[in-house]
């Protein structure tokens, strides 16, 4: 399972500007002492992807001289205002020419969702066909696995801040759902009283 696993890159999506939080980029965030972005990519990596691929939008060179993201590769998204649909595409074409066969998708505002909620989809990786979804009570959430088969219609179906999700609607009985509502919460830090979800 291990040759296997080394074929699944982590795909951290950051750039996100926090206009309900007054302005302060979600990387930025701090959880635990450190950048929330810092957490997000270490919960990627503690799962079980071989690396991790973060994108940044939002004052991305404070990200970045703040953050500290060891084996990490760092995707600039200058398109970050338009939505999330910009920073998927834009990781997904990162990952492009680096031997990865399928990405492991999550989103840097759900600090609720650990290693183990990870570990748990990047097991259902198989081939480069692999759909996969975590889920809590059944209903689709974040962490998503996408096989690189799907990556060209994803690109093209990416826009603002929907990103897969018209892919995935259209793809719906191609996908593996992995229970995780046991092992992870699957909530956003999107306005002010969400803030008391971080430590």
């Amino acid at each position: 399972m291990t040759a296997k696993r080394d074929q699944v890159a982590g795909l951290l999506l950051a750039a996100g500007g926090g206009r309900r939080l007054g302005g302060r980029p979600k990387a930025l965030l701090e959880h635990r002492g450190r950048p929330l972005v810092e957490y997000a990519a270490g919960v990627l990596l503690a799962g079980g992807c071989a690396r991790v691929h973060v994108v940044l939008g939002a004052r991305a060179d404070l990200v970045r001289s703040r953050a500290v993201l060891p084996g990490c590769i760092l995707v600039d998204n200058a398109q970050w205002e338009e939505g999330m649909g910009t920073s998927l595409r834009a990781g997904l074409d990162s990952l492009a020419g680096t031997g990865a066969r399928a990405a492991v998708v999550s989103l840097v505002d759900q600090p609720g969702i650990g290693p183990e909620a990870v570990a748990r989809v990047l097991a259902a990786y198989d081939s480069e066909a692999s759909l996969a979804a975590a889920a809590y009570d059944g209903v689709r959430g974040h962490p998503v696995l996408f096989g690189a088969d799907h990556w060209p219609g994803i690109i093209a179906t990416a826009v603002g801040d929907r990103g897969a999700r018209a892919y995935l609607k259209a793809h719906d009985d191609a996908i593996t759902l992995v229970e995780c509502g046991d092992v992870a919460q699957a909530y956003d830090i999107d306005t002010e009283s969400d803030l008391i979800h971080l430590e």
